[in-house]
């Protein structure tokens, strides 16, 4: 999966003008919701849902792809390159369109990438979390030094009504600091004490995770 990844796959999207794709593993050592060591997970930045929609057909004629990706393409049955996978469709929030690159300076193997997904009970609830970060959990995140890759709500996957966000950190260190900060905050215990968010996530979940070396973020 790594060499297809690296020589392939992120090289074809590269072509068709999706960059800045993210693609990580689970930190190892720490309380993490991730899957398991072995599970992979990749950011891709779409700018229409046409990208999306097409990009298999584009592939599909994609000659260096084809020719770069063939023991993945073309793998016997009996031997899957993988056990199984998952997409999650996801539209960014309004108060954050664009994906954003972070610029660090630590090793990729120190940094933490932390992918957190808030199921709700109700779709009026998720809409209601999804304004809550909207009308300022997102700047507060902000303030505190928070550096957030993307906000997304969820138009498609396994566990619905939810959102997803990611920000990343340093290192392990760096983010237990900004969570304890955000924690004590007083704005935001005020903020989130307002009656009109009250109830509006039902299970919150954290996914730990490195880049990969190739990884373009």
């Amino acid at each position: 999966l790594d060499q297809y990844f690296e020589n392939a796959y992120l090289p074809a999207l590269h072509r068709v003008g999706i960059n800045q794709v993210g693609v990580f593993k689970a930190a190892s050592g720490v309380d993490n919701n991730a899957a398991s060591d072995s599970a992979i997970y990749m950011l891709i930045p779409f700018t229409n849902i046409e990208q999306f929609i097409n990009l298999d057909k584009i592939l599909a004629k994609d000659q260096a792809y084809l020719s770069a990706g063939g023991d993945y393409l073309n793998a016997p049955y009996d031997k899957p390159p993988y056990q199984r996978y998952e997409s999650i469709l996801m539209e960014a929030f309004s108060g954050m369109a664009q994906p954003e690159v972070p610029e660090l300076s630590s090793a990729p193997s120190e940094r933490i990438y932390e992918l957190r997904s808030y199921e709700a009970a109700t779709e009026k609830l998720h809409q209601n979390k999804v304004a809550q970060f909207n009308e300022g959990e997102m700047a507060i995140f902000t303030r505190l030094g928070f550096t957030a890759v993307f906000y997304g709500r969820v138009l498609a996957g396994s566990q619905m009504p939810n959102l997803m966000y990611m920000t990343t950190f340093e290192n392990m260190e760096a983010r237990d600091a900004h969570w304890k900060t955000f924690s004590d905050d007083p704005e935001w215990k005020e903020f989130n004490a307002k009656p009109e968010y009250a109830h509006n996530y039902l299970r919150s979940d954290k996914y730990l995770l490195h880049p990969t070396p190739y990884s373009d973020i």
